[in-house]
């Protein structure tokens, strides 16, 4: 039989971030010079596939730091940050900690902790119960931030003193509805104090704008990556809000409902930042068997952002 024809456009940028590669690295390099185990607090990225790879070389997920034996096994801590209670609490037992927190998740902490420090009383853009901003919300003291999702929180909003007020976001939000928030948040507390430079990080902000441009071009959209994961999640609203009919959020090919894409003519596939380029060749490829296929890439932005290992495998290498 003839296979029908699919032209399949694909979303540059699209897949891991320099944070995320930073964060992988960091296991695989402490796995390279400290032999496993490797103990890693929380999954280092959200991406199931990464997580399994991983724990194949000898990673050991750990949910808290009471997990980990005392000995001399690394203990690492994910991409998504951690409240200021976790690495006081290892140096406490002296575990050897590495800090794989995204560098741009670290500018968050370190805004925050200056805000709080003039004394104004944040408020903290993001998803209640995500990593990072549990993180976050961890660098100060209890009650020193309120978060909010969305805008109709700003309604509930009381704060003590309204001229004194700051706000901070999760990096891996939806760059139109955040802009919404914080517009409204504008509008309500005109002398509220913002970060000097946003805090949604480039690759989000990157992979959004690809996906919006292609969205509007397709009869059905991809996202590779996992359910858990923010920025995926999030890739796959823009789509939707796009236009797009059909916009489905995958792990891997596996995964596929063939019944969606039947008679489809054009397919977009994008891949959030924790998702790795062999899960959208993998797509590629189980829609190559059904389908006569070409593939173009559509390019909204060039990234050359590049993050070094954190100080302590630095250290070691150097040593």
């Amino acid at each position: 039989m003839t296979k029908p024809s699919l032209d399949i456009l694909l979303c540059a940028p699209r897949g891991f971030c320099a944070g995320v590669v930073r964060a992988i690295d960091a296991v695989e390099k402490a796995l390279q010079v400290h032999g496993a185990p490797v103990y890693v607090r929380h999954e280092i990225v959200h991406n199931k596939y990464v997580v399994e790879n991983l724990k194949r070389k000898g990673a050991v997920f750990v949910r808290e730091l009471d997990e980990v034996p005392d000995g001399d096994a690394p203990v690492i801590f994910s991409a998504h940050g951690v409240p200021k209670s976790v690495p006081e609490a290892a140096l406490a037992r002296r575990l050897f900690a590495i800090d794989a927190t995204c560098p741009l998740v670290t500018k968050v902490h370190r805004e925050a902790q200056v805000h709080y420090k003039r004394g104004r009383h944040i408020i903290l853009i993001g998803h209640a119960g995500h990593p990072e901003v549990v993180g976050t919300m961890g660098q100060l003291p209890e009650g020193a931030t309120t978060l909010i999702e969305t805008v109709d929180d700003i309604a509930r909003l009381q704060p003590a003193d309204e001229s004194n007020l700051a706000f901070v976001t999760q990096t891996t939000l939806s760059v139109d509805d955040t802009q919404d928030v914080v517009d409204a948040l504008k509008a309500r507390f005109p002398d509220i104090v913002g970060p000097h430079k946003e805090d949604i990080c480039y690759a989000t902000t990157n992979r959004q704008g690809a996906v919006k441009r292609v969205a509007p071009l397709v009869d059905a959209m991809i996202v590779v990556g996992s359910p858990n994961s923010s920025n995926s999640q999030r890739l796959r609203e823009v789509a939707e809000r796009e236009g797009c009919p059909v916009v489905r959020l995958i792990l891997r090919a596996d995964d596929i409902d063939w019944s969606l894409f039947g008679d489809i003519r054009r397919l977009g596939i994008t891949a959030g930042a924790s998702a790795p380029e062999v899960l959208v060749e993998e797509i590629i490829d189980a829609f190559a068997e059904r389908y006569e296929v070409s593939v173009e890439s559509v390019s909204t932005a060039d990234e050359s952002v590049f993050f070094p290992l954190p100080r302590e495998l630095r250290e070691q290498a150097a040593e």
